[in-house]
């Protein structure tokens, strides 16, 4: 039996959505945002937020994803009933979850809840959302900027590649890795420019060969005007033969 699979024995009167003050809010905000917190009063905490269902009782709830404790099956079982918590506040939970993402370390668990409250044909649109959170200026951790990239990759749209073009010129060079081959998934040729000019900049040997597959892969023929700049800017083993980029012997 999970850790939580007592609470489903509560009567339908008890699941009702409730309210709570602003002292029980702060409360019960501290238990769920507090891994020294007793076990069975964190996880008492999380069930009595996710009954408000509302926007507070989501922005409490996301405090849960702040930080991990053994055992894990412990860890993972909260986190999944903060995830039910959360969409059960729908799309009053929405802005909770950007301003969560702004501060985050990790968009693991939020991206998580995302895919369940927002219908997949606005998904890309909430994406877009998270994405213009980020510039392509230095971060501590670029690691949120790199799931958002990298969840757009599933999403074939103009609109995503011409949002993640500029972070091919992003500080961080996994940033930058990711972001070609987010572009490359979208199959979209209008994206050769930027990306031959990002090649010709490009200073990492690893983003270079990303780079230089990707257009082989892609087999996009690459204009006279750009050839110069297509050449000056391959790694070794790849050369543009015949307007195209090929693999060739180092």
């Amino acid at each position: 039996m999970g850790l939580f699979d007592l609470f489903s024995k509560k009567t339908a009167s008890e699941s009702k959505p409730k309210e709570v003050n602003a002292k029980e809010l702060a409360r019960l905000t501290r238990l769920v945002s507090n891994k020294m917190s007793q076990n069975y009063e964190r996880q008492e905490a999380i069930e009595q937020l996710s009954q408000l269902a509302n926007a507070q009782g989501a922005a409490a709830l996301l405090r849960r994803f702040d930080f991990s404790m053994e055992p894990s099956i412990v860890d993972q079982d909260e986190k999944e009933a903060a995830v039910q918590g959360i969409v059960a506040a729908g799309p009053a939970a929405l802005d909770a979850i950007h301003n969560y993402c702004a501060r985050a370390e990790s968009l693991t668990w939020p991206l998580k809840v995302l895919r369940q409250i927002v219908p997949a044909d606005q998904m890309v649109t909430e994406l877009l959302t998270l994405l213009d959170l980020f510039d392509t200026e230095y971060m501590r951790n670029p690691e949120p900027k790199i799931q958002v990239i990298t969840m757009l990759s599933e999403h074939k749209t103009p609109e995503v590649r011409e949002a993640v073009e500029p972070f091919l010129n992003d500080v961080n060079e996994s940033v930058r890795f990711h972001a070609a081959g987010t572009i490359f998934a979208m199959s979209d040729p209008e994206a050769l420019p930027p990306l031959i000019e990002a090649l010709a900049q490009e200073e990492s040997l690893r983003v270079k060969n990303r780079m230089a597959r990707g257009l082989e892969q892609a087999g996009w023929e690459v204009p006279e005007s750009l050839a110069k700049q297509c050449e000056a800017g391959l790694p070794p083993g790849y050369a543009l033969r015949n307007g195209k980029v090929v693999v060739s012997a180092l």
